[in-house]
Formats: structure tokens, sequence, C-alpha cells
């Protein structure tokens, strides 16, 4: 009869064999689908708002309700994995995910549909800061870089098929699909983990709940990432109701701060921000991922609104980033020991700042290749990115305050995404609107190249107005490809000023990623 001793050492021991493989694919398609679902829908609004009888606009609450719930769920995750446990909780949260996913899918009407979305949201925060989690602490110590390269590949190559999938999908099938097709690998990955992990149960304790730390917590990223998600159509803060949606977040984010440093069982550890470390990685990671998702948001919205492509060929313009990615990262994280990870995140954003400096050469008469090229390279800074900084984040953390520090981590993560998105969209708009002023200025009866250029139209058969409406169009696309390259400018001097700020953390010698449980 085994001992509670016995039964702690083969929770502590690493995983071999076909077990190992298992849970590697487990998780990696659990966090894989997780992450998917936040982009795979963007494209899809349309589709689904024409099915469901509602405007697009009404139809982006379908995003905003699940960007807005996950983004609470996520730093609740620590708290619930020292209450519950975190296999219990991972199967818990991808079984839930899975049946949200399969009842959306039969969505009769836009609440429907608004409701299952946030209780998908929801349930889906603790799936990828336990994916991590659970691979790092049941890996051997000499293939744990492996399994976060594994981790880190997933974390980001979900972003890029997501558009990709979601138009294929609004393209050729009903829109249900981009639900149904979580329920197979939701199961496979629920299941999996729970039949090789049951018995290798993290500690658990029995927390009090920080009542007034979670209200904090819900209202104040509620309203934040509320204010991110709808602020773009409600004119930002020309609006009294996104004005009031601003003072809510920071007022509640404000207490909420002072009250989790001063509790004494906080629903939120900040005191891991003591670590120089897990600081300024935090800062870098999220501040680097604003800047690559404000990317990822601009160029397909690009090539659809200006170069005339369809949501599938822009989703496979943007395919290419995951090559490197699906090449280097097992490759970086199994010599994670052997790098220079300062030098190698380095690296990575001078790579992604040149890329961003190409993509302001782009023109109206850019080929299918022309935009692809970059974005094949951009993959090779990503693929240097994500894993050098997350191991240099996580090197001092101690095993028991390793759930909490993932959770955190991937909330600012995401947030930083979330923020990237709202900024990239906004400025590009304001940037394409000026540009469009200054070029109108020279189209007057005073211009000798708007006459001439107007004559011309006029003797192609084209009448005064049909002439000017022609004008117009070129105006806006001309505005809005001179908007598309000052914005990949700021992203330049973004990803340049990060190669400095990563000097700032002081990793020891790093023998693998931290294990945790």
């Amino acid at each position: 009869m085994a001992t509670p001793e016995a039964d702690r050492q083969q929770a502590a021991a690493p995983l071999h064999g076909l077990p190992l493989i298992l849970l590697t694919i487990a998780t990696a398609l659990s966090t894989f689908m997780e992450i998917l679902d936040i982009t795979i829908a963007n494209v899809s609004i349309p589709t689904i708002s024409g099915a469901l009888g509602v405007s697009s606009s009404q139809g982006t609450w379908i995003i905003s309700a699940y960007s807005v719930s996950a983004a609470i769920a996520v730093p609740l995750t620590g708290w619930l994995a020292r209450r519950v446990g975190e296999v219990k909780l991972f199967t818990i949260s991808v079984l839930m995910f899975t049946l949200m996913s399969a009842l959306a899918a039969f969505s009769v009407n836009l609440p429907m549909l608004v409701i299952l979305r946030l209780l998908q949201g929801f349930v889906s925060g603790p799936m990828v800061p336990l994916s991590q989690t659970l691979l790092v602490r049941n890996f051997p110590p000499e293939k744990r870089g492996a399994a976060m390269g594994l981790w880190a590949m997933t974390v980001i190559l979900a972003p890029i098929a997501g558009p990709l999938l979601g138009g294929y999908i609004s393209d050729n099938y009903h829109w249900s699909w981009i639900f149904l097709i979580n329920i197979p690998i939701g199961l496979f990955g629920g299941m999996t983990v729970w039949a090789l992990m049951r018995k290798r149960e993290s500690p658990t304790a029995k927390l009090p709940l920080d009542v007034v730390g979670l209200v904090l917590l819900v209202v104040g990223v509620g309203s934040l990432q509320l204010m991110l998600e709808i602020g773009k159509d409600y004119d930002w803060f020309a609006s009294p109701f996104i004005v009031a949606l601003g003072i809510v977040a920071v007022v509640t984010i404000t207490f909420f701060i002072a009250w989790v440093l001063t509790s004494h069982h906080p629903i939120v550890d900040l005191h891991l921000f003591n670590d120089k470390n897990f600081r300024f990685g935090v800062i870098v990671l999220s501040v680097g991922f604003m800047t690559y998702f404000g990317t990822v948001v601009i160029v397909p919205l690009w090539l659809q609104l200006v170069m005339g492509y369809t949501s599938t060929q822009a989703g496979a313009a943007m395919a290419p980033i995951g090559f490197f990615m699906l090449i280097l990262a097992p490759i970086i994280g199994r010599n994670v020991a052997r790098l220079n990870l300062r030098a190698l995140a380095t690296f990575a954003f001078l790579v992604m700042g040149g890329v961003s400096l190409w993509n302001t050469q782009m023109t109206l008469d850019a080929t299918f290749w022309n935009i692809v090229n970059p974005r094949l390279v951009q993959g090779l800074g990503m693929a240097c990115f994500f894993l050098p900084v997350q191991t240099i984040m996580l090197s001092n953390i101690t095993p028991d305050h390793m759930a909490a520090a993932s959770s955190l981590s991937n909330f600012l993560r995401t947030l930083g995404a979330a923020i990237g998105t709202a900024i990239s969209v906004t400025s590009w708009e304001h940037l394409a609107a000026r540009n469009h002023a200054q070029l109108s200025e020279h189209v007057s009866p005073f211009s000798d190249a708007s006459n001439q250029y107007l004559a011309a139209l006029h003797a192609g058969g084209l009448t005064r107005e049909e002439a000017f409406a022609v004008v117009d169009r070129m105006l806006n696309a001309q505005s809005l490809m001179m908007a598309t390259n000052e914005f990949f400018f700021y992203c330049a001097i973004a990803f340049f000023c990060l190669t400095g700020l990563i000097w700032l953390t002081k990793p020891g010698k790093v023998g693998s990623p931290p294990a945790a449980h």
C-alpha cells in the first residue's frame, strides 16, 4: 500500500516516454485552442452578425465579452490553483471551455452568444498559465527548456492561425464551426491531462477568499478591458461612457494595488515585482507583445481595406511568421542553459525593429511576396524573443510561487496585447485622417497636377462627379498606406527601446526553467 511519502515522491518525479509525450500534446493543444479563440472570431464578425441579424458594431461584443471575462479570470489562477489543485483546475477549465464552445455554436441570437462567450472567456483563465506550470513541473530538468520552447511556440502561433482559420471557415463553412472545432481538442486535452495527472496533484490549502480584492479586480480590470475593447466605437474620450469607464478603472485599480499589498491573503501577489528580473521581464514581455500585436492587427486591416485582399488571403500573408517559430523554438528551448538570454532577446528586438523599418517602405504596388518576406523575417525575431524573456522573468521565482507568477505575467501580457490592439487601430485611423486632410489640400482648381489628372479622367469618359470619386478613393488608399508606414516607424522605435530595457535584468546562470507546482 502506498504511503503519503511515496505519493509525494511520485507526484514530484518527472514523467518519461509516452506519458510525457501525451501530456505535452494535450497541454499544447489546449493552450493553442484557448489563445486561438481570442483571434479566430475577429475576421468572422461580419459573417456572424449577418447570420444573427445584427450590425457589425453590435457583433464586436462577441470579442469584447470574451476578452473582458478572460482578463478578469487570469489573475485568479494562482489563488484557485492553491485552493483546488493545479491538475483539477486545469481539467475543469478545459472541459468547461469545451462545453461553452459547443453551446456557443448553437446560439440563436446575439445575447445568447455574448453570454456564452462571456462564460467561455471566464473559464479559460487558468488554461494558459497552468499549461506552462504543468509542463515545467513534469518534464525532466534537462528537458524543461525544450518544453518551454514548445509552449512558447503555441502561444505565438495561435494568434496568427486564428485569422487564417477564421477567414477560411467564414468564406467556406457555417460560422458555428469556429466554435465546434474546439470540441475534439478540448475533450482530448482535458481527459488526457486528468488521466495522466490525477495522482500527481499539487498541494492544496484552504486559503480564505479575498472578497474585497476580488471585487476591486473584477470592477477595475473589467472596466479597463471594456474601455479598450469598445473605446474606438464610442470615439474614445469624447464619450462620457468611456470617460466614466476610465475613471472607474483608474480608481479601482489604484485601490486594488493598495489593498493587495497590505492584505494577508491577497488574491494576486504583487510582491512578485520585488524581484528585479520578474519586474523588468514583465515590462519587456508586455511592451513587446503590445507592439507585436499592433503589427498583427494592422497588417490584415491594411491588406483587406487598402490592398483588396480577402480575409483568407490576408491570413495567408500573415502565416509565414510561424515558419521560424516552428523550427527555432524547440532548438532554443533545448539550449537555453547555453545561451546568453539577454543577447538573444536583444537580437530579437533588433530584428523586429529592422522589419518594422522594412515595412515603412511598402507602397500600393506591393506584391504578395513583398508582404510575405518581412513576415517571414519577423518570425525569426519572435522565435528569439518570447522564450528568453520568459525564462529571465521566472528565473528567480520559487516553485510555490510559480502558478501565481505565471498567471500574473500572462495577464499582463494579454493586457498588453489588448492595449496594443486598441492603440494601433486608433492611431492608424488618426494618422490616415491627418494624411487625407493634407493630401486633399493639393486637390484644388489652382493645382496644375490636379487639373491635368481630372482632365485625363474626363477624357476617359467619366463625369465630373465620377472623376472626383476616383480621386477621393485614391486619396483614401494613399493616406492609409502612408499611415501604415508611419505606424511601423513608431513600432520600430518601441522595439529598439526594448533592446536597452532587457539589460536591466540580471539573470544568473540558467540551468533550466524553474519547476512549478
